[in-house]
């Protein structure tokens, strides 16, 4: 039997990740792997979950399953971070636990699938998970260019794509910080948008995977909240992997806005029926450590000082680009006003290989590179390098 099966290419960014790790130059850069550094360059976990982790520790007396909604109580404390003042919406939003953002967008897309979706426009690039699923749940992909050429969002291609959309499509849009650009739509745009998703009655699905590192939690969930203003029904994937440094721990939600609270049940019987198939349960511990953060103001407010750190220092990075100019060819002026881990850079695949071959410079072969991965030491190194290969 295993003999019908083929090859599949391996994952791109963890050769890279190899290649890296093997690499004996100490000056080498890794501009990959989409997680957060230090200065120092370490991925640290927050003080704030190993506070929490400790209480869970002193005081967890089960491990007994929890159900496919997992911790509610994780669940329900993260909503008025991201919905605001009323997170239910008068009791139209719910919501379940999920493994990661990761599991959130697949049960997004696989409720929507059942529910009659069949096509998802998405701007590209975008995160590569996103192609992944929709093809893996045989649902069509609808691109449209999410950038313009200047480094701004192209609002243009998204109204059309909502405005174009039928009653048994979708529109995939990130909330903020986007990946792989980290070009994010303004105030104006999001203005813009919401009225063409209530106009349309197109049916939108929000990929909310790194609030509080573009402008803080209140800036970075403007825009998802102008669009569920606007419209009766959405999904909302969430994710707390970059704000919480979760990342193996796999802490994710999904919810639903309904256009009356009695339509919840039957949404999140389906959902749970999906959940149940695909995973049974999602992992408990890292989304108890968040429910203790949020249940707890002194740890709240350490956890935001934290996320305040990393937002700062990246924001520091972008400026120190963006007053560069230009390195060689390459125009880096637009990179302090975009947001968020990641950025791209028009640089060729040969061009990408010989960052890496003569320089210790690892990048995705798209250009897409990690700003946490520039520090004060390395800054000047990794400008003058891609001046000599763009030149």
């Amino acid at each position: 039997m295993l003999d019908r099966l083929s090859p599949q290419a391996p994952d791109a960014l963890l050769a890279l990740i190899r290649l890296h790790a093997a690499d004996p130059r100490e000056d080498k850069i890794d501009l990959g792997v989409g997680v957060y550094r230090t200065e120092a360059g370490a991925t640290p976990v927050f003080a704030a979950i190993k506070a929490a982790e400790q209480q869970l520790v002193d005081t967890q007396d089960s491990k007994s399953y929890l159900g496919p909604e997992g911790d509610m109580n994780f669940v329900n404390a993260l909503m008025p971070y991201i919905f605001g003042a009323d997170p239910t919406m008068g009791g139209r939003i719910s919501g379940m636990q999920t493994p990661g953002g990761t599991g959130a967008v697949r049960l997004a897309l696989a409720l929507a699938q059942k529910a009659g979706v069949r096509r998802v426009h998405m701007g590209v690039p975008s995160w590569p998970n996103h192609a992944q699923i929709l093809a893996d749940l045989g649902m069509e992909l609808a691109p449209f260019d999410h950038a313009n050429a200047d480094g701004s969002a192209n609002l243009d291609a998204v109204l059309a794509a909502i405005n174009g959309a039928g009653d048994d499509e979708a529109v995939l849009l990130h909330a903020c910080c986007h990946n792989p650009t980290g070009i994010d739509y303004t105030a104006d745009d999001w203005a813009a948008i919401a009225a063409a998703f209530a106009d349309s009655g197109t049916f939108p699905i929000i990929d909310s995977a790194y609030q509080g590192l573009g402008h803080g939690m209140e800036e970075d969930a403007a825009g998802l909240r102008a669009v569920l203003a606007a419209v009766p029904e959405a999904f909302i994937a969430y994710s707390c992997d970059k704000n919480f440094g979760q990342y193996r721990d796999r802490v994710g939600a999904f919810y639903v806005l309904a256009k009356e609270p009695g339509a919840l049940d039957t949404a999140f019987s389906n959902a749970n029926a999906l959940a149940r198939a695909a995973w049974s349960m999602p992992p408990d511990h890292g989304g108890a450590a968040v429910r203790i953060i949020l249940r707890d103001p002194d740890m709240t407010a350490q956890w935001l000082a934290e996320l305040d750190d990393m937002r700062v220092r990246m924001r520091q990075v972008r400026d120190a680009l963006a007053k560069a100019g230009t390195a060689g060819r390459i125009d880096l002026t637009p990179l302090g006003s975009q947001n968020g881990l990641f950025a791209m850079l028009p640089v060729t695949k040969d061009e990408v290989a010989q960052l890496r071959e003569d320089h210790g410079i690892y990048m995705a072969a798209s250009g897409r590179i990690n700003i946490a991965g520039l520090t004060t030491a390395n800054l000047p190194k990794f400008i003058a390098a891609l001046a000599a290969v763009a030149g």
